[in-house]
């Protein structure tokens, strides 16, 4: 796929995968919109990319997603990209109390957020000569992270459902990729690298990985596994207990409770 002189809209901008994807496109000679659910952030990152456009909006909120599709469609009729970047990581130890509501956050934000981001740009992006949408799930989508179980769940789906998303659209001219990404040191991964429950030694750079995604989404490589996620889609196949039994260390005292 050619990557420049497209109008590409990011989810979660303002951090991590979703701010390297924003610089990097840019560069290639991209129209960039980004949209953050925390209006200051939006603002320091203008400040450093000014090129960029913002939107405030949060993923989790349908009527947001509402509101971003028509601010965008109509400010940016030659939308052609859409990158479900927007994600929170948390760690839960399911046996403690937890709001119900709450609970499922993780859900909201990763799992529904793009899926309902699909269903309400789709329409437009099947009317463009050539259009794309990228989903970021993660290593932890080919096997469970027990110390973060929410995520876990949602990353899963989201994998599956973009995997059905691919095979619905093929007679269209969406393109569907998806970023497996491994353990990365942005924001997301903070909460457990301060907790020593991640090896930060795994843990690989932003650059590193959005660099890797869009050398993917120009040869078309639609399931995209940086670095590690190599190693994880293997051992996924041939060794599911062992890699299970090695994310379960992570945060073991955590799960136990000691």
């Amino acid at each position: 796929m050619e990557l420049s002189k497209n109008t590409i809209l990011i989810t979660g901008g303002t951090s991590g995968f979703g701010f390297e994807f924003a610089s990097r496109l840019l560069e290639l000679g991209n129209t960039i919109i980004i949209t953050g659910r925390n209006e200051q952030k939006l603002a320091e990152t203008k400040k450093i990319l000014p090129g960029v456009n913002t939107i405030k909006s949060d993923v989790s909120k349908v009527e947001d997603i509402n509101g971003v599709y028509e601010k965008v469609t109509k400010k940016f009729p030659e939308l052609n990209m859409l990158i479900n970047n927007a994600g929170e990581m948390r760690r839960i130890a399911l046996q403690e109390d937890h709001d119900l509501y709450d609970l499922t956050r993780e859900i909201e934000i990763n799992l529904m957020g793009p899926i309902r981001m699909v269903q309400e740009f789709l329409p437009h992006l099947e009317k463009q000569p050539t259009a794309a949408i990228l989903n970021v799930t993660s290593g932890i989508a080919l096997g469970a992270f027990p110390i973060a179980p929410v995520y876990s769940a949602s990353k899963s789906g989201l994998r599956s459902f973009t995997q059905c998303l691919r095979v619905q659209v093929k007679s269209s001219r969406v393109k569907v990729f998806e970023l497996i990404a491994p353990g990365s040191t942005t924001p997301l991964n903070d909460r457990f690298r301060n907790g020593g429950n991640v090896d930060t030694k795994m843990l690989v750079t932003p650059q590193k990985i959005v660099d890797e995604a869009i050398k993917g989404m120009i040869s078309d490589t639609y399931e995209i596994f940086p670095g590690p996620a190599r190693i994880m889609r293997i051992l996924s196949r041939l060794a599911p207990n062992f890699m299970l039994s090695q994310a379960t260390k992570m945060g073991e005292k955590v799960l136990s409770g000691k």
